[in-house]
């Protein structure tokens, strides 16, 4: 059990638990999940954290896609936005980086879900490390997060 999955048990919200075996070599956690767990990249999402200059915030985008850091702060209503520092972004999750998931962070941050997840029944996010992924409805997700749907990739 993660904090991730106590978090989703807790809320009652209906998910299922994907585990792959983690190669420690591989590049992109995002995308050995989608083809360890036979799932379409584009189900699979990666959660990003952003400094909107004090402010951290959570990203949620495919895996395949890069995050447009004026597409977040717009979303945000924030000027501008940076990637958060790797040390912070796991203090503050309580997650390592490859691991972290959107749900049950040790500190609640805003959240932002690429809109491209409402294409899709269910998503796979991170269940809270390496290869461990949570299958969840997009407006479960956003709803646990207290997050919106925005355009976030370039």
């Amino acid at each position: 059990m993660t904090p991730a999955i106590n978090a989703a048990k807790k809320a009652k919200i209906d998910i299922v638990v994907r585990e792959y075996a983690h190669d420690p070599a591989c590049a992109s956690y995002g995308l050995e999940a989608a083809e360890k767990l036979g799932v379409d990249p584009e189900r699979v999402f990666k959660t990003l954290v952003a400094d909107l200059g004090g402010e951290l915030v959570v990203a949620v985008i495919p895996v395949e896609a890069m995050l447009g850091l004026k597409h977040l702060a717009k979303a945000a209503g924030a000027k501008k936005a940076a990637m958060a520092d790797k040390s912070l972004v796991e203090r503050t999750t309580g997650y390592v980086l490859g691991g972290v998931s959107p749900l049950g962070q040790k500190k609640r941050l805003r959240t932002f879900v690429d809109a491209s997840a409402t294409a899709h029944a269910t998503i796979l996010v991170s269940g809270g490390r390496r290869g461990l992924d949570i299958e969840i409805a997009p407006a479960d997700l956003a709803r646990m997060t207290g997050g919106g749907f925005a355009r976030l990739t370039q």
